[in-house]
This record gives structure tokens, C-alpha cells and sequence, in this order.
């Protein structure tokens, strides 16, 4: 009674974790502003721009843009993963990916968000190379691969482990219990 009682008290503290997708979704919200306020100064210079600024505003907007869509990604995938599930009712433009991402598909979907983020990142700063200095751009290839390096390496372990859980089904079907 009493590892009933633990289990269901244990099992309903997942709800902890909603407060933090409605704190991530006011961080969109900020994250709304400020593109508003990168859009509001891009086009109010556009006109006298050059070649380079215009494309680093709209590699600034593209970096917030795909920041926005890493906010939402880990708010569904994380509250129907961890929280509960989402019911989309007669929703008709639910997103198919939505309701279909696990905790391995998140992951890797988070990374290579992060990658396309630094990358644009990487990007920017060798389009104003002029005004970056050689350490700042060192570092952020250096960081830009770490993550390329991470993201190849989860990719992989993901893919050997469900090589072997593939296996072990396959074996089971089979009629034998074998390990990996």
C-alpha cells in the first residue's frame, strides 16, 4: 500500500514540469519581441544597407526564427513525452510531427537546431569578419564543432541502440531471448 501510494505520488509530480513549458512559452513571447524589434531596424536600414548588412539581418531573423521553432519543438515533444498527452481535437492543421517525436527524436532534433543556430552564428561573424577579431571567430568555430562533434556522436549511439533493440525484438519474435 504504502509503494502504491509512492508510486502514484511519484508518477503525479510530472505535472512539476508543466510550469516550465508555460515559462518557455512567455520566452517565445521575448523571443517574438526582439525579432520585432531586429525586423523594425532592418528595414528602417535597409534602403542605406550594404550587401552584408542586409544579409546579416536576415541571418539574424533566420536565427531567431529557428530558435522559435526549437522553443516550440521542445514544448510539445517535452510536455507529451514527460507531462501528458495533447489531444488535438478537430484541430486541422496539427502539425503531423507533433504527438510523434520521443525522448531519442527530441534529442537530435534539439542538437541539430543547435548546430543550425551556431552555424548561423559561425556565419554572421565571417560575414562582418572586418569587425570580429581572429580569437572570437577561433572560438566559435571551436564551439561550432563541438556541437557538429556531439550531434554526430548522440546520432550514432541512438542508432546503435536501436540496432540492438531491433535485435532483441527480431529475437523475440523468434522464440529465443537473446541479449544484445
Amino acid at each position: 500500500m504504502i509503494e502504491r501510494l509512492l508510486e502514484r505520488f511519484l508518477f503525479a509530480s510530472r505535472w512539476l514540469l508543466a510550469p516550465f513549458y508555460v515559462m518557455l512559452v512567455a520566452a517565445l513571447g521575448v523571443l517574438l519581441l526582439k525579432a520585432g524589434q531586429e525586423l523594425v531596424h532592418f528595414v528602417g536600414h535597409g534602403y542605406t544597407a550594404t550587401e552584408s548588412e542586409v544579409i546579416l539581418g536576415v541571418l539574424a531573423l533566420v536565427d531567431l526564427t529557428l530558435t522559435g521553432s526549437l522553443i516550440v519543438i521542445v514544448i510539445f515533444s517535452g510536455y507529451e513525452n514527460f507531462v501528458s498527452r495533447i489531444d488535438p481535437g478537430q484541430t486541422e492543421d496539427w502539425p503531423e510531427w507533433m504527438g510523434k517525436i520521443d525522448f531519442t527524436g527530441l534529442k537530435l532534433k534539439l542538437l541539430s537546431s543547435i548546430v543550425a543556430i551556431s552555424a548561423i552564428q559561425v556565419l554572421k561573424a565571417f560575414m562582418n569578419v572586418k569587425n570580429t577579431s581572429d580569437r572570437d571567430l577561433t572560438w566559435l568555430v571551436v564551439i561550432h564543432m563541438v556541437f557538429v562533434v556531439s550531434g554526430l556522436i548522440m546520432a550514432l549511439t541512438d542508432r546503435f541502440s536501436e540496432t540492438a533493440h531491433g535485435k532483441k525484438t527480431i529475437d523475440r519474435k523468434a522464440g529465443t531471448e537473446r541479449g544484445q
